[in-house]
């Protein structure tokens, strides 16, 4: 598979942040879908485990060698293990042996299957690990789901960290991704059981929150354990965020971080979502008795955990690199949540009200109604950070041919109805034609027939779901085209059968290969809007 993010021609060399320096102009024959695929590969980019790390962590060997993280000093004589887990953590493992040297003395990292070989396939060898390295690498998880070699990992992981002292210092590499990939299930429940309660609550539109309570509850490492296995030794853990928000007890299921979920939360939980009749007899035998954890600390005062990396940073990337092609650009949110199909609405709507704007349209009856309807919408769905007031007051003042760019991130969830195959980025993209080939029959949508709109949505870790694919993108014009082909959109869609979709459409061109990126900063999308040629 050619990764995406190695096949696009460069623009202009991605720029730093804050380095932004003006705006080009750009020739019009370069397309919308380069611009959006330059867009996101920039915001990936930005992410990357090597530089994020290099940034976050230094070694200093001016009199007593060690380690400084932020305002923290580590004091390394040849005691430094390393653990990890996650989408990111095998490039962020390969930088901090570089770092580290001959103080680090043994490691274990649990990473996607087949990610060595995506990166290397894509040129990416800097984000391997050198041939005769001290961290030992286990492949699983395959298709984001725990299996034996996931559990395998977690298992040398434990009795890494079990082993350690008080002289110790355990450096652990966290990114989105390490739930699967640490799967630890409380005995006598089997990662069989554990996978099925976790299937059900996601299949049944559970928050990431939730599932994550669950998930601590029946584990040994998560929700602190990892750390309380570790005790004495000290705890270093840095973090990749692909949580909205970026709670450390959240990502990867906090297991550096305490965390005790009472079974009355849990049984709430699984009691809103109607599975206690069907649980497994060992996840309710563990779940109605009293847990003892392992000795250990009571203050956590051992551990310490940064966050070294966000969504919010990828999107001032990708905000930068537009503004540089010429876009009025504005960050919506690094917090989109919701429903796939509500969360399409508003991206409509917004859509719908850029075109009215730049078309002159910006005031009168028209205007106000798609604009309450916004504004209404984005109250309901209670997204963090989303502020449309201000932007939309921006957006009615713009010249009719400035093309736009609006720019989101974060997670959304989809409602399991079917038994098609997917995932929240290619649903979203596809539900987004549909949303606006149902505008265009209205008499706010009769203006999109002027602007050329590419609405595109991907994980940043490069899978989407269970698929090989990031991603999609999609256009106004997309239902009526796939029509022709005789593929109604509305049906792929109540089997939650996006990527068949999008595999059958076109031949596959709206679908977004990049193979794993090695990183993972949850979802970006991308919204890009400019007048067509009159």
């Amino acid at each position: 598979m050619t990764s995406a993010l190695k096949a696009l021609p460069n623009i202009r060399r991605a720029c730093m942040i804050p380095a932004c320096q003006g705006q080009a102009s750009y020739p019009r024959s370069i397309s919308l879908w380069e611009h959006g695929l330059h867009l996101f590969r920039s915001a990936v980019g930005v992410v990357l485990p090597a530089p994020m790390l290099r940034r976050a962590m230094a070694l200093k060997t001016d009199g007593c060698p060690r380690l400084v993280v932020r305002d923290r000093a580590f004091p390394v004589r040849r005691n430094l293990y390393l653990v990890g887990f996650g989408k990111a953590v095998l490039g962020m493992a390969a930088a901090a042996e570089k770092i580290l040297g001959d103080h680090l003395i043994q490691g274990v990292v649990s990473v996607p299957h087949g990610i060595r070989a995506c990166l290397q396939q894509a040129g990416m060898e800097e984000m391997l690990l050198k041939p005769h390295s001290r961290i030992q690498v286990i492949e699983g998880a395959k298709h984001n789901l725990p299996d034996k070699e996931a559990l395998r990992a977690a298992s040398m992981i434990r009795e890494l960290a079990e082993g350690l002292t008080a002289d110790d210092l355990l450096l652990v590499l966290i990114s989105g991704g390490g739930s699967a990939l640490l799967p630890a299930p409380t005995p006598p429940i089997l990662l069989e059981e554990k996978e099925k309660v976790t299937k059900l609550l996601a299949s049944r539109g559970a928050t990431i929150q939730e599932l994550n309570t669950i998930r601590k509850a029946l584990s040994l490492l998560k929700g602190g354990g990892l750390a309380r296995a570790a005790y004495p030794a000290q705890v270093l853990s840095l973090i990749l965020s692909d949580v909205i928000g970026n709670p450390v007890d959240i990502i990867a299921s906090g297991p550096t971080v305490y965390s005790c979920p009472s079974a009355q939360d849990c049984f709430q939980i699984l009691t809103k979502y109607n599975l206690l009749s069907i649980l497994p007899r060992s996840v309710e035998t563990v779940l109605s008795s009293s847990v003892s954890y392992p000795s250990g600390p009571k203050d956590y005062s051992h551990v310490y955990n940064v966050v070294i990396g966000s969504n919010s940073l990828a999107l001032e990337e990708a905000k930068c690199q537009a503004e540089d092609l010429g876009y009025w650009t504005l960050i919506l949110s690094a917090a989109v949540c919701g429903e796939v199909s509500r969360v399409a609405k508003l991206y409509s709507q917004l859509i719908q009200f850029v075109c009215l704007s730049t078309a002159g349209l910006a005031e009168g009856p028209l205007r106000d109604q798609v604009r309450g309807d916004l504004l209404k919408l984005a109250a309901e769905l209670e997204i963090p950070g989303l502020n449309l007031v201000d932007p939309l007051k921006a957006l009615q003042g713009l010249e009719s041919e400035r093309s736009v760019c609006l720019l989101a991130g974060g997670e959304t969830t989809v409602q399991l109805q079917g038994n098609g195959k997917g995932g929240r980025n290619q649903e979203l993209a596809l539900q987004v034609a549909l949303e606006l080939h149902r505008a265009k029959a209205t008499g706010a949508g009769y203006f999109l027939g002027r602007y050329e709109v590419l609405f595109l949505s991907c994980g940043t870790d490069g899978q989407d779901g269970p698929t090989e694919a990031a991603g999609a993108f999609s256009s106004q014009e997309l239902v009526d085209k796939a029509a022709q082909e005789g593929l109604n959109v509305e049906t792929f869609l109540s089997n939650n059968d996006s990527y068949t979709f999008f595999s059958k459409f076109q031949n596959g061109h709206h679908l977004l290969l990049t193979g794993l990126t090695g990183t993972n900063v949850m979802d970006i999308q991308a919204i890009l809007i400019r007048a067509r040629d009159r």
